[in-house]
């Protein structure tokens, strides 16, 4: 995507005007073709007024998209207990073809467990507790595009130490150790750890992740407060550069599953 800040709105309206362009239609062409006036489709793709669900079902039939933008405004609309600084993230997660993730600190939250999600949750100290469980909702409902019929690929770097650090109990560890395994199993998944023998390496400034599809890449890094979610070429390059010397210190795929059947066995009760 062009623009450095991508919010909901701000991605929906630039696939419909990327739709457009790419299907070499005019405003006022594309207007005839979904029944919608040219001045209309210009308000809509920039964002003086709000796509209709009617409008985006004619342009999805006009396209054949499949129903596209439909879903995206229903994934907008779902998004009403996320945090708002989050909602953007979850739709460009969506869509994406290409997921690379590091984290040097927790599990990545595409492949946690129930039990896991609610005690990083829990234990953070900045959600309240009526509110939890439906984090853990959220959380959880996220993987399931991991078992869409045509997931993304994720690549996930996870620091050992993550796996030492008790959260939770011993129990939820082994879980969550077992789970890791399990999913690196699928052909679309792939878990590669970074041993505490690596030292000081180019991750330990935080962790990131870089969701890639066919005609946008985007970044999101983590804060206290919020989340920055950037889709500035020059940016996604240097985090770009900054995951291939983190790859470099990471285990390849045979030796980190090892890694992590060790970790499990010492969480064994």
């Amino acid at each position: 995507m062009p623009d450095d800040q991508l919010t909901p709105s701000t991605f929906l309206l630039g696939e419909l005007r990327r739709a457009r362009t790419a299907a070499g239609l005019s405003q006022e062409e594309f207007g005839k073709a979904i029944n919608y006036s040219a001045s209309l489709v210009s308000a809509v793709e920039n964002g003086q007024r709000p796509p209709a669900g009617d409008y985006l079902a004619a342009v999805d039939s006009a396209l054949d998209t499949g129903g596209l933008f439909e879903r995206l405004s229903q994934g907008l609309a779902g998004f009403g207990q996320t945090p708002v600084w989050f909602r953007d993230w979850l739709i460009i997660e969506r869509e994406a073809t290409l997921i690379r993730w590091f984290e040097p600190l927790v599990v990545p939250g595409l492949l946690q467990t129930k039990a896991y999600a609610h005690a990083i949750i829990a234990g953070s100290g900045v959600v309240d507790a009526v509110d939890v469980d439906q984090w853990v909702t959220t959380r959880l409902e996220r993987q399931d595009l991991l078992s869409a019929p045509k997931p993304p690929t994720l690549i996930a770097i996870i620091d050992e130490g993550v796996l030492r650090r008790c959260v939770g109990s011993r129990a939820i560890m082994a879980e969550q150790c077992e789970f890791l395994l399990e999913s690196a199993a699928q052909s679309h998944i792939q878990i590669h750890m970074i041993p505490s023998s690596a030292g000081a390496h180019a991750g330990l400034a935080g962790a990131f992740t870089l969701a890639k599809a066919r005609d946008f890449e985007a970044a999101h890094l983590d804060g206290q407060l919020d989340a920055q979610i950037t889709g500035h070429r020059d940016e996604i390059d240097r985090l770009s550069r900054t995951w291939e010397q983190i790859r470099g210190e990471s285990l390849p795929k045979g030796l980190s599953l090892r890694l992590i059947e060790d970790v499990a066995k010492t969480w064994q009760i």
